[in-house]
C-alpha cells in the first residue's frame, strides 16, 4: 500500500488519470504539461520502488494481489499481482517514463498536451499489462495501448507516418485476435478467466497446438520475430523519438512477457513439440537480420534491424529448455537460458532506449539520420560522442555492459542444447560489432564532414542527464547483474517446472 492505496492499482491509474487531466486541462498551457508530465511520472516512478524492496525472492507465487469483480456475469475479474518474471518488467517501464517524458522537453512543441498525455495514458495501460491476472483485462490493456501509441506516430511521426501507423496497428491488431479466441476456447472449457487457472487446466495435445499457435501469432508480431517483423523498421523510422524508445524499451517486452505468462505454462506439451519453430526463427533473426542491420544508411532503421537481432536472444533463451532437458535434465542449464532471456529483455531496454535517444540528439540538431550525413561528431560533440561510443559498445555485448549479461547466459545454454545453436547465436557478436562500428567510426570519428556538423553543440544539461541515468543502468546491470537474477530465480524455476511438467 501506498498513502492507504493499493500499489498496482496506483501504477496504473495514477498515469492514466493524469494523461487525461494534462490532454483535458493543458490546452494551451504547454508548460503545465510539461511539468505535470514530468512530477507525474516521477511520482510513479517512485510508488514503483517498493515492488522491488518489499519484494518476497523466497516464493513464486504472485505478491501485491488485489483481486475485486469485475463482469460478475462472465466471471471476470479486476485481477492484478506480480512475480518476479513481471515485476522488473514494471520498474522498466517507470523508468523509461521520466526519460522519455524528459527527452521531449524542447522538441515538441506542437500539441504538447496531447503528446504528453498519450505517453502518460500509455505507460498506464503497458503496466496493466504486466499485472492483469485476468485474462480479458490483460487482453483490454494489451489493446487500448495501441491507441495512444497509434496517435503519437500518426501525428508526431515523419512524413510516411500514416502508412508506419497503419500498418503498425493491422499487424498487431490481427496477431491479438488469435489470442483472444485462445482466451475464450480455454474460458468455455474451465468456466474462468483466471491467467493462473489457465495454468493449471488440463488440455489436450491439438487444443494445445492451436493455442499454442495462436499465442505464437500474437507474440511474434510484438516481439516482432521474423517473419512478421516488417512493421517495426517503419514505425521506428517514423516514430517520434520518445515513440521509438517506448516502442522499444518496454512494448517490444511485452511480446517476450507473453511467452512466459501464457504459452509455456499453459501450453507445455506443444511448445516442446514446436521448440523447433521458435529456435529457428529465434536465429534467423539473430543471425540473418543482424546481416540486414549492416546494410542500412538510415541510423534508426540501422537500430531497429539490431534490436529484432538483440531480441532473438529471448525466445530462444525461453525455448532452449527443451533441449537442454532432453539432452542432458541439466535444470540449471534451463534455468540459465531463461534468466538470460529476462535480463536480455531489461538490458535490452536500458540499450535501445539510449541508441534510439542518441540518434534523437542528432536528428533534432540536423534534421537527418543518413549515416552519409555525418562524420567526425566527437570532434564538435565530446560529451556526446562519449556516451555514444558507450552505448553502442553495449549494444554490440562489451563485457562489462548488460548488452554482454544476457546474450552471454544464452549462448552457454545454446550450446548445452545444440553446439550449432550456439554457434547461430554466437556469431551476432561478431556481426554486432561489425554492424555498430561500422556506424560509430561513420558518424562519429574522422575528420568533420561539413560545416553543419561542426557547428554542432554539445549536449546540454538535461540531455546530459538522461544519457548518465542510462550509462549507469547499462554498466551497473553489467558489472552486478546478481540483484536483477536474484529477484527472478524463484519464479523463473516455477516457469521451468511448468514448461517441463506434461498436461496430457
Amino acid at each position: 500500500m501506498v498513502f492507504g492505496l493499493p500499489i498496482l492499482s496506483t501504477l496504473i491509474w495514477l498515469p492514466i488519470l493524469a494523461g487525461a487531466l494534462i490532454v483535458f486541462g493543458g490546452r494551451d498551457r504547454p508548460a503545465f504539461a510539461k511539468w505535470f508530465a514530468l512530477l507525474t511520472s516521477v511520482v510513479t516512478f517512485l510508488v514503483s520502488l517498493p515492488l522491488w524492496f518489499q519484494f518476497d525472492t523466497t516464493t513464486a507465487a504472485m505478491q501485491f494481489v488485489e483481486k475485486s469483480p469485475w463482469i460478475d456475469q462472465f466471471n471476470i475479474h479486476y485481477h492484478l499481482g506480480v512475480d518476479g518474471l513481471s515485476m522488473p518488467l514494471i520498474l522498466l517501464t517507470t523508468f523509461t517514463q521520466v526519460l522519455v517524458i524528459a527527452s521531449a522537453w524542447d522538441v515538441i512543441r506542437e500539441r504538447v498536451e496531447q503528446y504528453m498525455g498519450a505517453f502518460m495514458i500509455m505507460q498506464g495501460m503497458m503496466i496493466g499489462v504486466f499485472t492483469a491476472l485476468d485474462s480479458i483485462l490483460f487482453y483490454v490493456f494489451w489493446e487500448a495501448l495501441l491507441i495512444p501509441m497509434f496517435l503519437i506516430i500518426g501525428k508526431w511521426g515523419g512524413k510516411d507516418r500514416v502508412y508506419a501507423t497503419l500498418k503498425f496497428f493491422l499487424y498487431t491488431f490481427f496477431g491479438s485476435v488469435f489470442m483472444l479466441v485462445g482466451f475464450l476456447y480455454m474460458y468455455f472449457q474451465s468456466g474462468s478467466f483466471a491467467i493462473l487457472d489457465f495454468h493449471i487446466m488440463p488440455l489436450g495435445e491439438l487444443a494445445q497446438i492451436l493455442i499454442f499457435l495462436a499465442f505464437l501469432i500474437a507474440f511474434a508480431v510484438k516481439i516482432p520475430m521474423v517473419p512478421v517483423h516488417t512493421w517495426l523498421p517503419d514505425a521506428h523510422v517514423q516514430a517520434p523519438t520518445a515513440g521509438s524508445v517506448v516502442l522499444a524499451a518496454i512494448m517490444l517486452k511485452m511480446g517476450g512477457y507473453g511467452f512466459v505468462r501464457f504459452s509455456l505454462p499453459i501450453t507445455p506439451d506443444a511448445s516442446m513439440m514446436l521448440d523447433w519453430l521458435v529456435i529457428a526463427l529465434s536465429l534467423i533473426a539473430i543471425f540473418y537480420i543482424g546481416l540486414v542491420a549492416m546494410m542500412q544508411k538510415d541510423m534508426k532503421k540501422l537500430v531497429a534491424y539490431s534490436s529484432i537481432s538483440h531480441m532473438g536472444f529471448v525466445t530462444l533463451g525461453m525455448f532452449l529448455v527443451y533441449g537442454i532437458v532432453a539432452n542432458s535434465g541439466d535444470a540449471q542449464g534451463a534455468a540459465l537460458g531463461m534468466q538470460g532471456a529476462m535480463v536480455q529483455m531489461i538490458s535490452h531496454g536500458f540499450i535501445s532506449g539510449a541508441m534510439f535517444l542518441m540518434i534523437g540528439v542528432l536528428y533534432d540538431r540536423m534534421q537527418t539520420r543518413e549515416i552519409s550525413d555525418y562524420g567526425g561528431v566527437v570532434n564538435t560533440m565530446p560529451w556526446f560522442g562519449f556516451f555514444a561510443v558507450l552505448f553502442a559498445m553495449a549494444n554490440a555485448g562489451l563485457p562489462g555492459t548488460s548488452g554482454f549479461v544476457g546474450e552471454f547466459m544464452v549462448i552457454l545454454a545454446s550450446f548445452k542444447a545444440n553446439v550449432w545453436y550456439g554457434v547461430v547465436a554466437a556469431s551476432t557478436l561478431v556481426i554486432g560489432a561489425a554492424y555498430t562500428l561500422w556506424m560509430v567510426k561513420r558518424v562519429f570519428f574522422g575528420p568533420v564532414a561539413n560545416d553543419q556538423v561542426g557547428s554542432l553543440a554539445d549536449l546540454n544539461r538535461r540531455e546530459f542527464a538522461i544519457m548518465a541515468t542510462l550509462a549507469v543502468a547499462v554498466i551497473v546491470l553489467g558489472v552486478y547483474p546478481a540483484p536483477l537474477i536474484e529477484v527472478m530465480d524463484v519464479s523463473v524455476a516455477n516457469l521451468l517446472i511448468q514448461a517441463t511438467t506434461s498436461k496430457l
